[in-house]
């Protein structure tokens, strides 16, 4: 089987392109993770939850954010290799031998439609499964059980038979000096526990908080007939206290409609019959359903025609600075996507019909994509073949 030609053109345009979109993407990303980072970071740590909690919460939070950043991506990438080939004078030579700016688009345009399709993916079942295991891992992060963050002489009480304090305590509450522990069992013995250090970790995959002590006593009375006490020195000890097991279970997915695929909202969509209404906890109404399909629908098809307003965008007069276009092309992306928004919300509370609020924008974002490369291109697109750069001469 052969693999598909393509053209030197093409793979030139596309060899530049990949080096300045991933570069592009992880910028993006960490600029949109840092701020949900440090949030995300005070909360659990108030929580006392552990750096693995955190980690796995950001991974659900990536899809979200992604879907963000590959239109973002791919518009600075294109834009940045348009400009420095028209920078370089490439642009001219290419439009003097007779290749028109949409042919120059044309490798971006299709790789905006492998991200469109990609896209569709993303925003139609990885970011709804996303956002309910972030809501999910984080409702149980914040309902774990008991925090382990103590304060200098509080008295926390473990479980339903133990107490511990500490006199001093460092680093957020979690390293303990003076520790004193008292434990009663079931058969009415009684344990006490002391040391001189003690570390408190949270352990969420055994839903159990670990004590670590060091250079202690235990002392352990029966209370039974023999009246005989017994202590125990120690230099490392580590007991294990469970964590709180009556924590009420997450909630399905679904109740929301961003937590619904696009074939889930298709099948809710055309099987509801509810009126926007009426008001029912535990449904949701059409119109939240078509504004959330039709929104995400929207915004990857929009995707394949980013790359062609960058091109259009990046080519401009030799003097003029770059910054221009890319503040322009920044405020037109961003204007356009707060418009499918603000047409979302439109929807979802029966304001408008989905083709005014959402589609209508649509239309014009797209013909303004092509319109302005189109206009750019100064009427060489038309040309099918390249003009010989060596004419015959005419005879006299």
């Amino acid at each position: 089987m052969r693999l598909p030609h393509f053209p030197t053109l093409d793979r030139y345009l596309l060899a530049q392109l990949l080096p300045p979109f991933f570069v592009s993407l992880g910028a993006v990303l960490a600029a949109l993770l840092l701020e949900r980072l440090l949030v995300l970071f005070d909360d659990l740590a108030a929580e006392g939850s552990s750096i693995a909690t955190l980690v796995s919460l950001l991974t659900d939070l990536l899809p979200h954010y992604l879907g963000l950043a590959l239109p973002a991506a791919l518009c600075v990438s294109v834009f940045l290799i348009i400009r420095r080939m028209s920078d370089n004078n490439e642009i001219d030579a290419l439009m003097a031998s007779g290749v028109s700016l949409m042919r120059i688009a044309r490798p971006y345009m299709w790789s905006g439609v492998l991200l469109g399709f990609g896209s569709i993916l993303l925003y139609g079942y990885i970011q709804p499964v996303a956002r309910y295991d972030f809501r999910s891992g984080f409702y149980y992060a914040a309902h774990s059980g008991w925090a382990p963050h103590l304060q200098a002489g509080m008295f926390a009480t473990t479980s339903g038979d133990s107490m511990l304090t500490a006199d001093r305590v460092s680093r957020n509450g979690t390293v303990l000096h003076e520790v004193f522990i008292r434990q009663r069992e079931p058969n009415g013995a009684v344990r006490i526990i002391t040391a001189h250090r003690g570390l408190v970790t949270s352990v969420p995959s055994l839903k159990q908080t670990r004590l670590d002590l060091w250079d202690g006593l235990i002392v352990y009375d029966p209370r039974d007939d023999s009246h005989k006490a017994t202590q125990t020195r120690f230099s490392h000890s580590m007991r294990s206290f469970d964590q709180s097991h009556d924590t009420a279970a997450f909630r399905t997915r679904g109740i929301d409609e961003r937590e619904l695929t696009l074939v889930e909202l298709a099948t809710r969509l055309d099987a509801s019959h509810q009126s926007d209404t009426e008001h029912n906890d535990h449904m949701i109404t059409r119109s939240s359903l078509r504004a959330e399909l039709d929104f995400r629908l929207a915004r990857a098809l929009a995707i394949p025609f980013i790359p062609p307003l960058a091109v259009a965008l990046a080519i401009g007069a030799k003097r003029r600075r770059p910054i221009i276009g890319l503040i322009a092309l920044a405020i037109i992306l961003i204007g356009f996507d707060h418009t499918l928004q603000f047409g979302h919300g439109l929807i979802a509370t029966g304001r408008m019909k989905g083709f005014y609020a959402i589609w209508l924008p649509e239309i014009l974002f797209c013909s303004l994509c092509l319109g302005s490369i189109f206009r750019r291109s100064r009427g060489s697109w038309r040309r099918r073949k390249a003009i010989p750069l060596n004419r015959p001469a005419q005879a006299s």
